[in-house]
């Protein structure tokens, strides 16, 4: 039998292959740079309420207290939330994973990764050891701060049952204020038909006043709806 004419073995590539390699990478580069040209080119619009304090908020607050100083009025530092996932750290079989569901859940809600809080002691009474994960934490600042709290005031205290406004004793010597929710469920952004447990969060907004009332009246120029029964006894 004739044996087939074959060409030279070689593991080089021909010519041609080489420059049909270079052709398909010029042609890929070019569609990546079409695909970012047609991407958005300006940066997201500021949160809404950041342009309501210094339009509204800061004016009214110049007015009631009479600050002469723009920047002695009160103003919103940050945000933080923080729950207590000790039940879970202490128990076993599905304790784990309800830690880690709770991490994804806060995750959703502030837009932001928590950080895991450790025990600083150990606790007998509580099976909690020194350094164990009891908890977790997130702090907001800035546009994120600022969209969150857009959130929580047009959606998550409407979501609440029997909801009859917040209460105005709930700030320190320093105008910060503390308050908490039962269930992460009044947040839209956790589903109720995936969630297997009930946990519920506290939530510290931290402001510059220097004054409870300063602090109450801050917030309430922001839209929180704290009960006026209250308000005029705490006075």
């Amino acid at each position: 039998m004739a044996e087939d004419k074959k060409g030279p073995k070689s593991g080089k590539p021909s010519a041609a292959e080489i420059a049909a390699k270079k052709a398909a990478k010029k042609a890929q580069k070019e569609q990546q740079v079409e695909t970012e040209d047609e991407g958005p080119q300006q940066p997201a619009p500021p949160a809404r309420l950041i342009e309501h304090y210094k339009t509204k908020v800061v004016p009214e607050l110049q007015q009631k207290f009479g600050y002469s100083n723009l920047f002695a009025v009160p103003r919103l530092e940050k945000i933080v939330i923080s729950m207590g996932l000790g039940k879970f750290a202490t128990s076993g079989g599905d304790g784990k994973a309800n830690f880690e569901k709770a991490e994804k859940e806060l995750t959703l809600i502030a837009g932001q990764k928590p950080v895991r809080c450790k025990a600083k002691k150990s606790v007998a009474n509580f099976k909690v050891r020194e350094g164990q994960e009891t908890g977790l934490k997130v702090t907001l600042r800035g546009q994120r701060m600022y969209e969150f709290l857009d959130r929580l005031i047009t959606l998550a205290f409407p979501r609440v049952k029997d909801f009859r406004g917040l209460s105005p004793s709930g700030f320190d010597r320093e105008g910060n204020y503390n308050f908490g929710f039962n269930e992460q469920t009044v947040f839209p952004e956790i589903e109720g038909a995936n969630v297997t447990f009930q946990q519920g969060m506290n939530i510290t907004m931290v402001t510059s006043a220097k004054k409870p009332d300063e602090g109450r009246e801050l917030l309430r120029q922001f839209g929180f709806p704290f009960r006026e029964e209250e308000a005029k006894k705490s006075k």
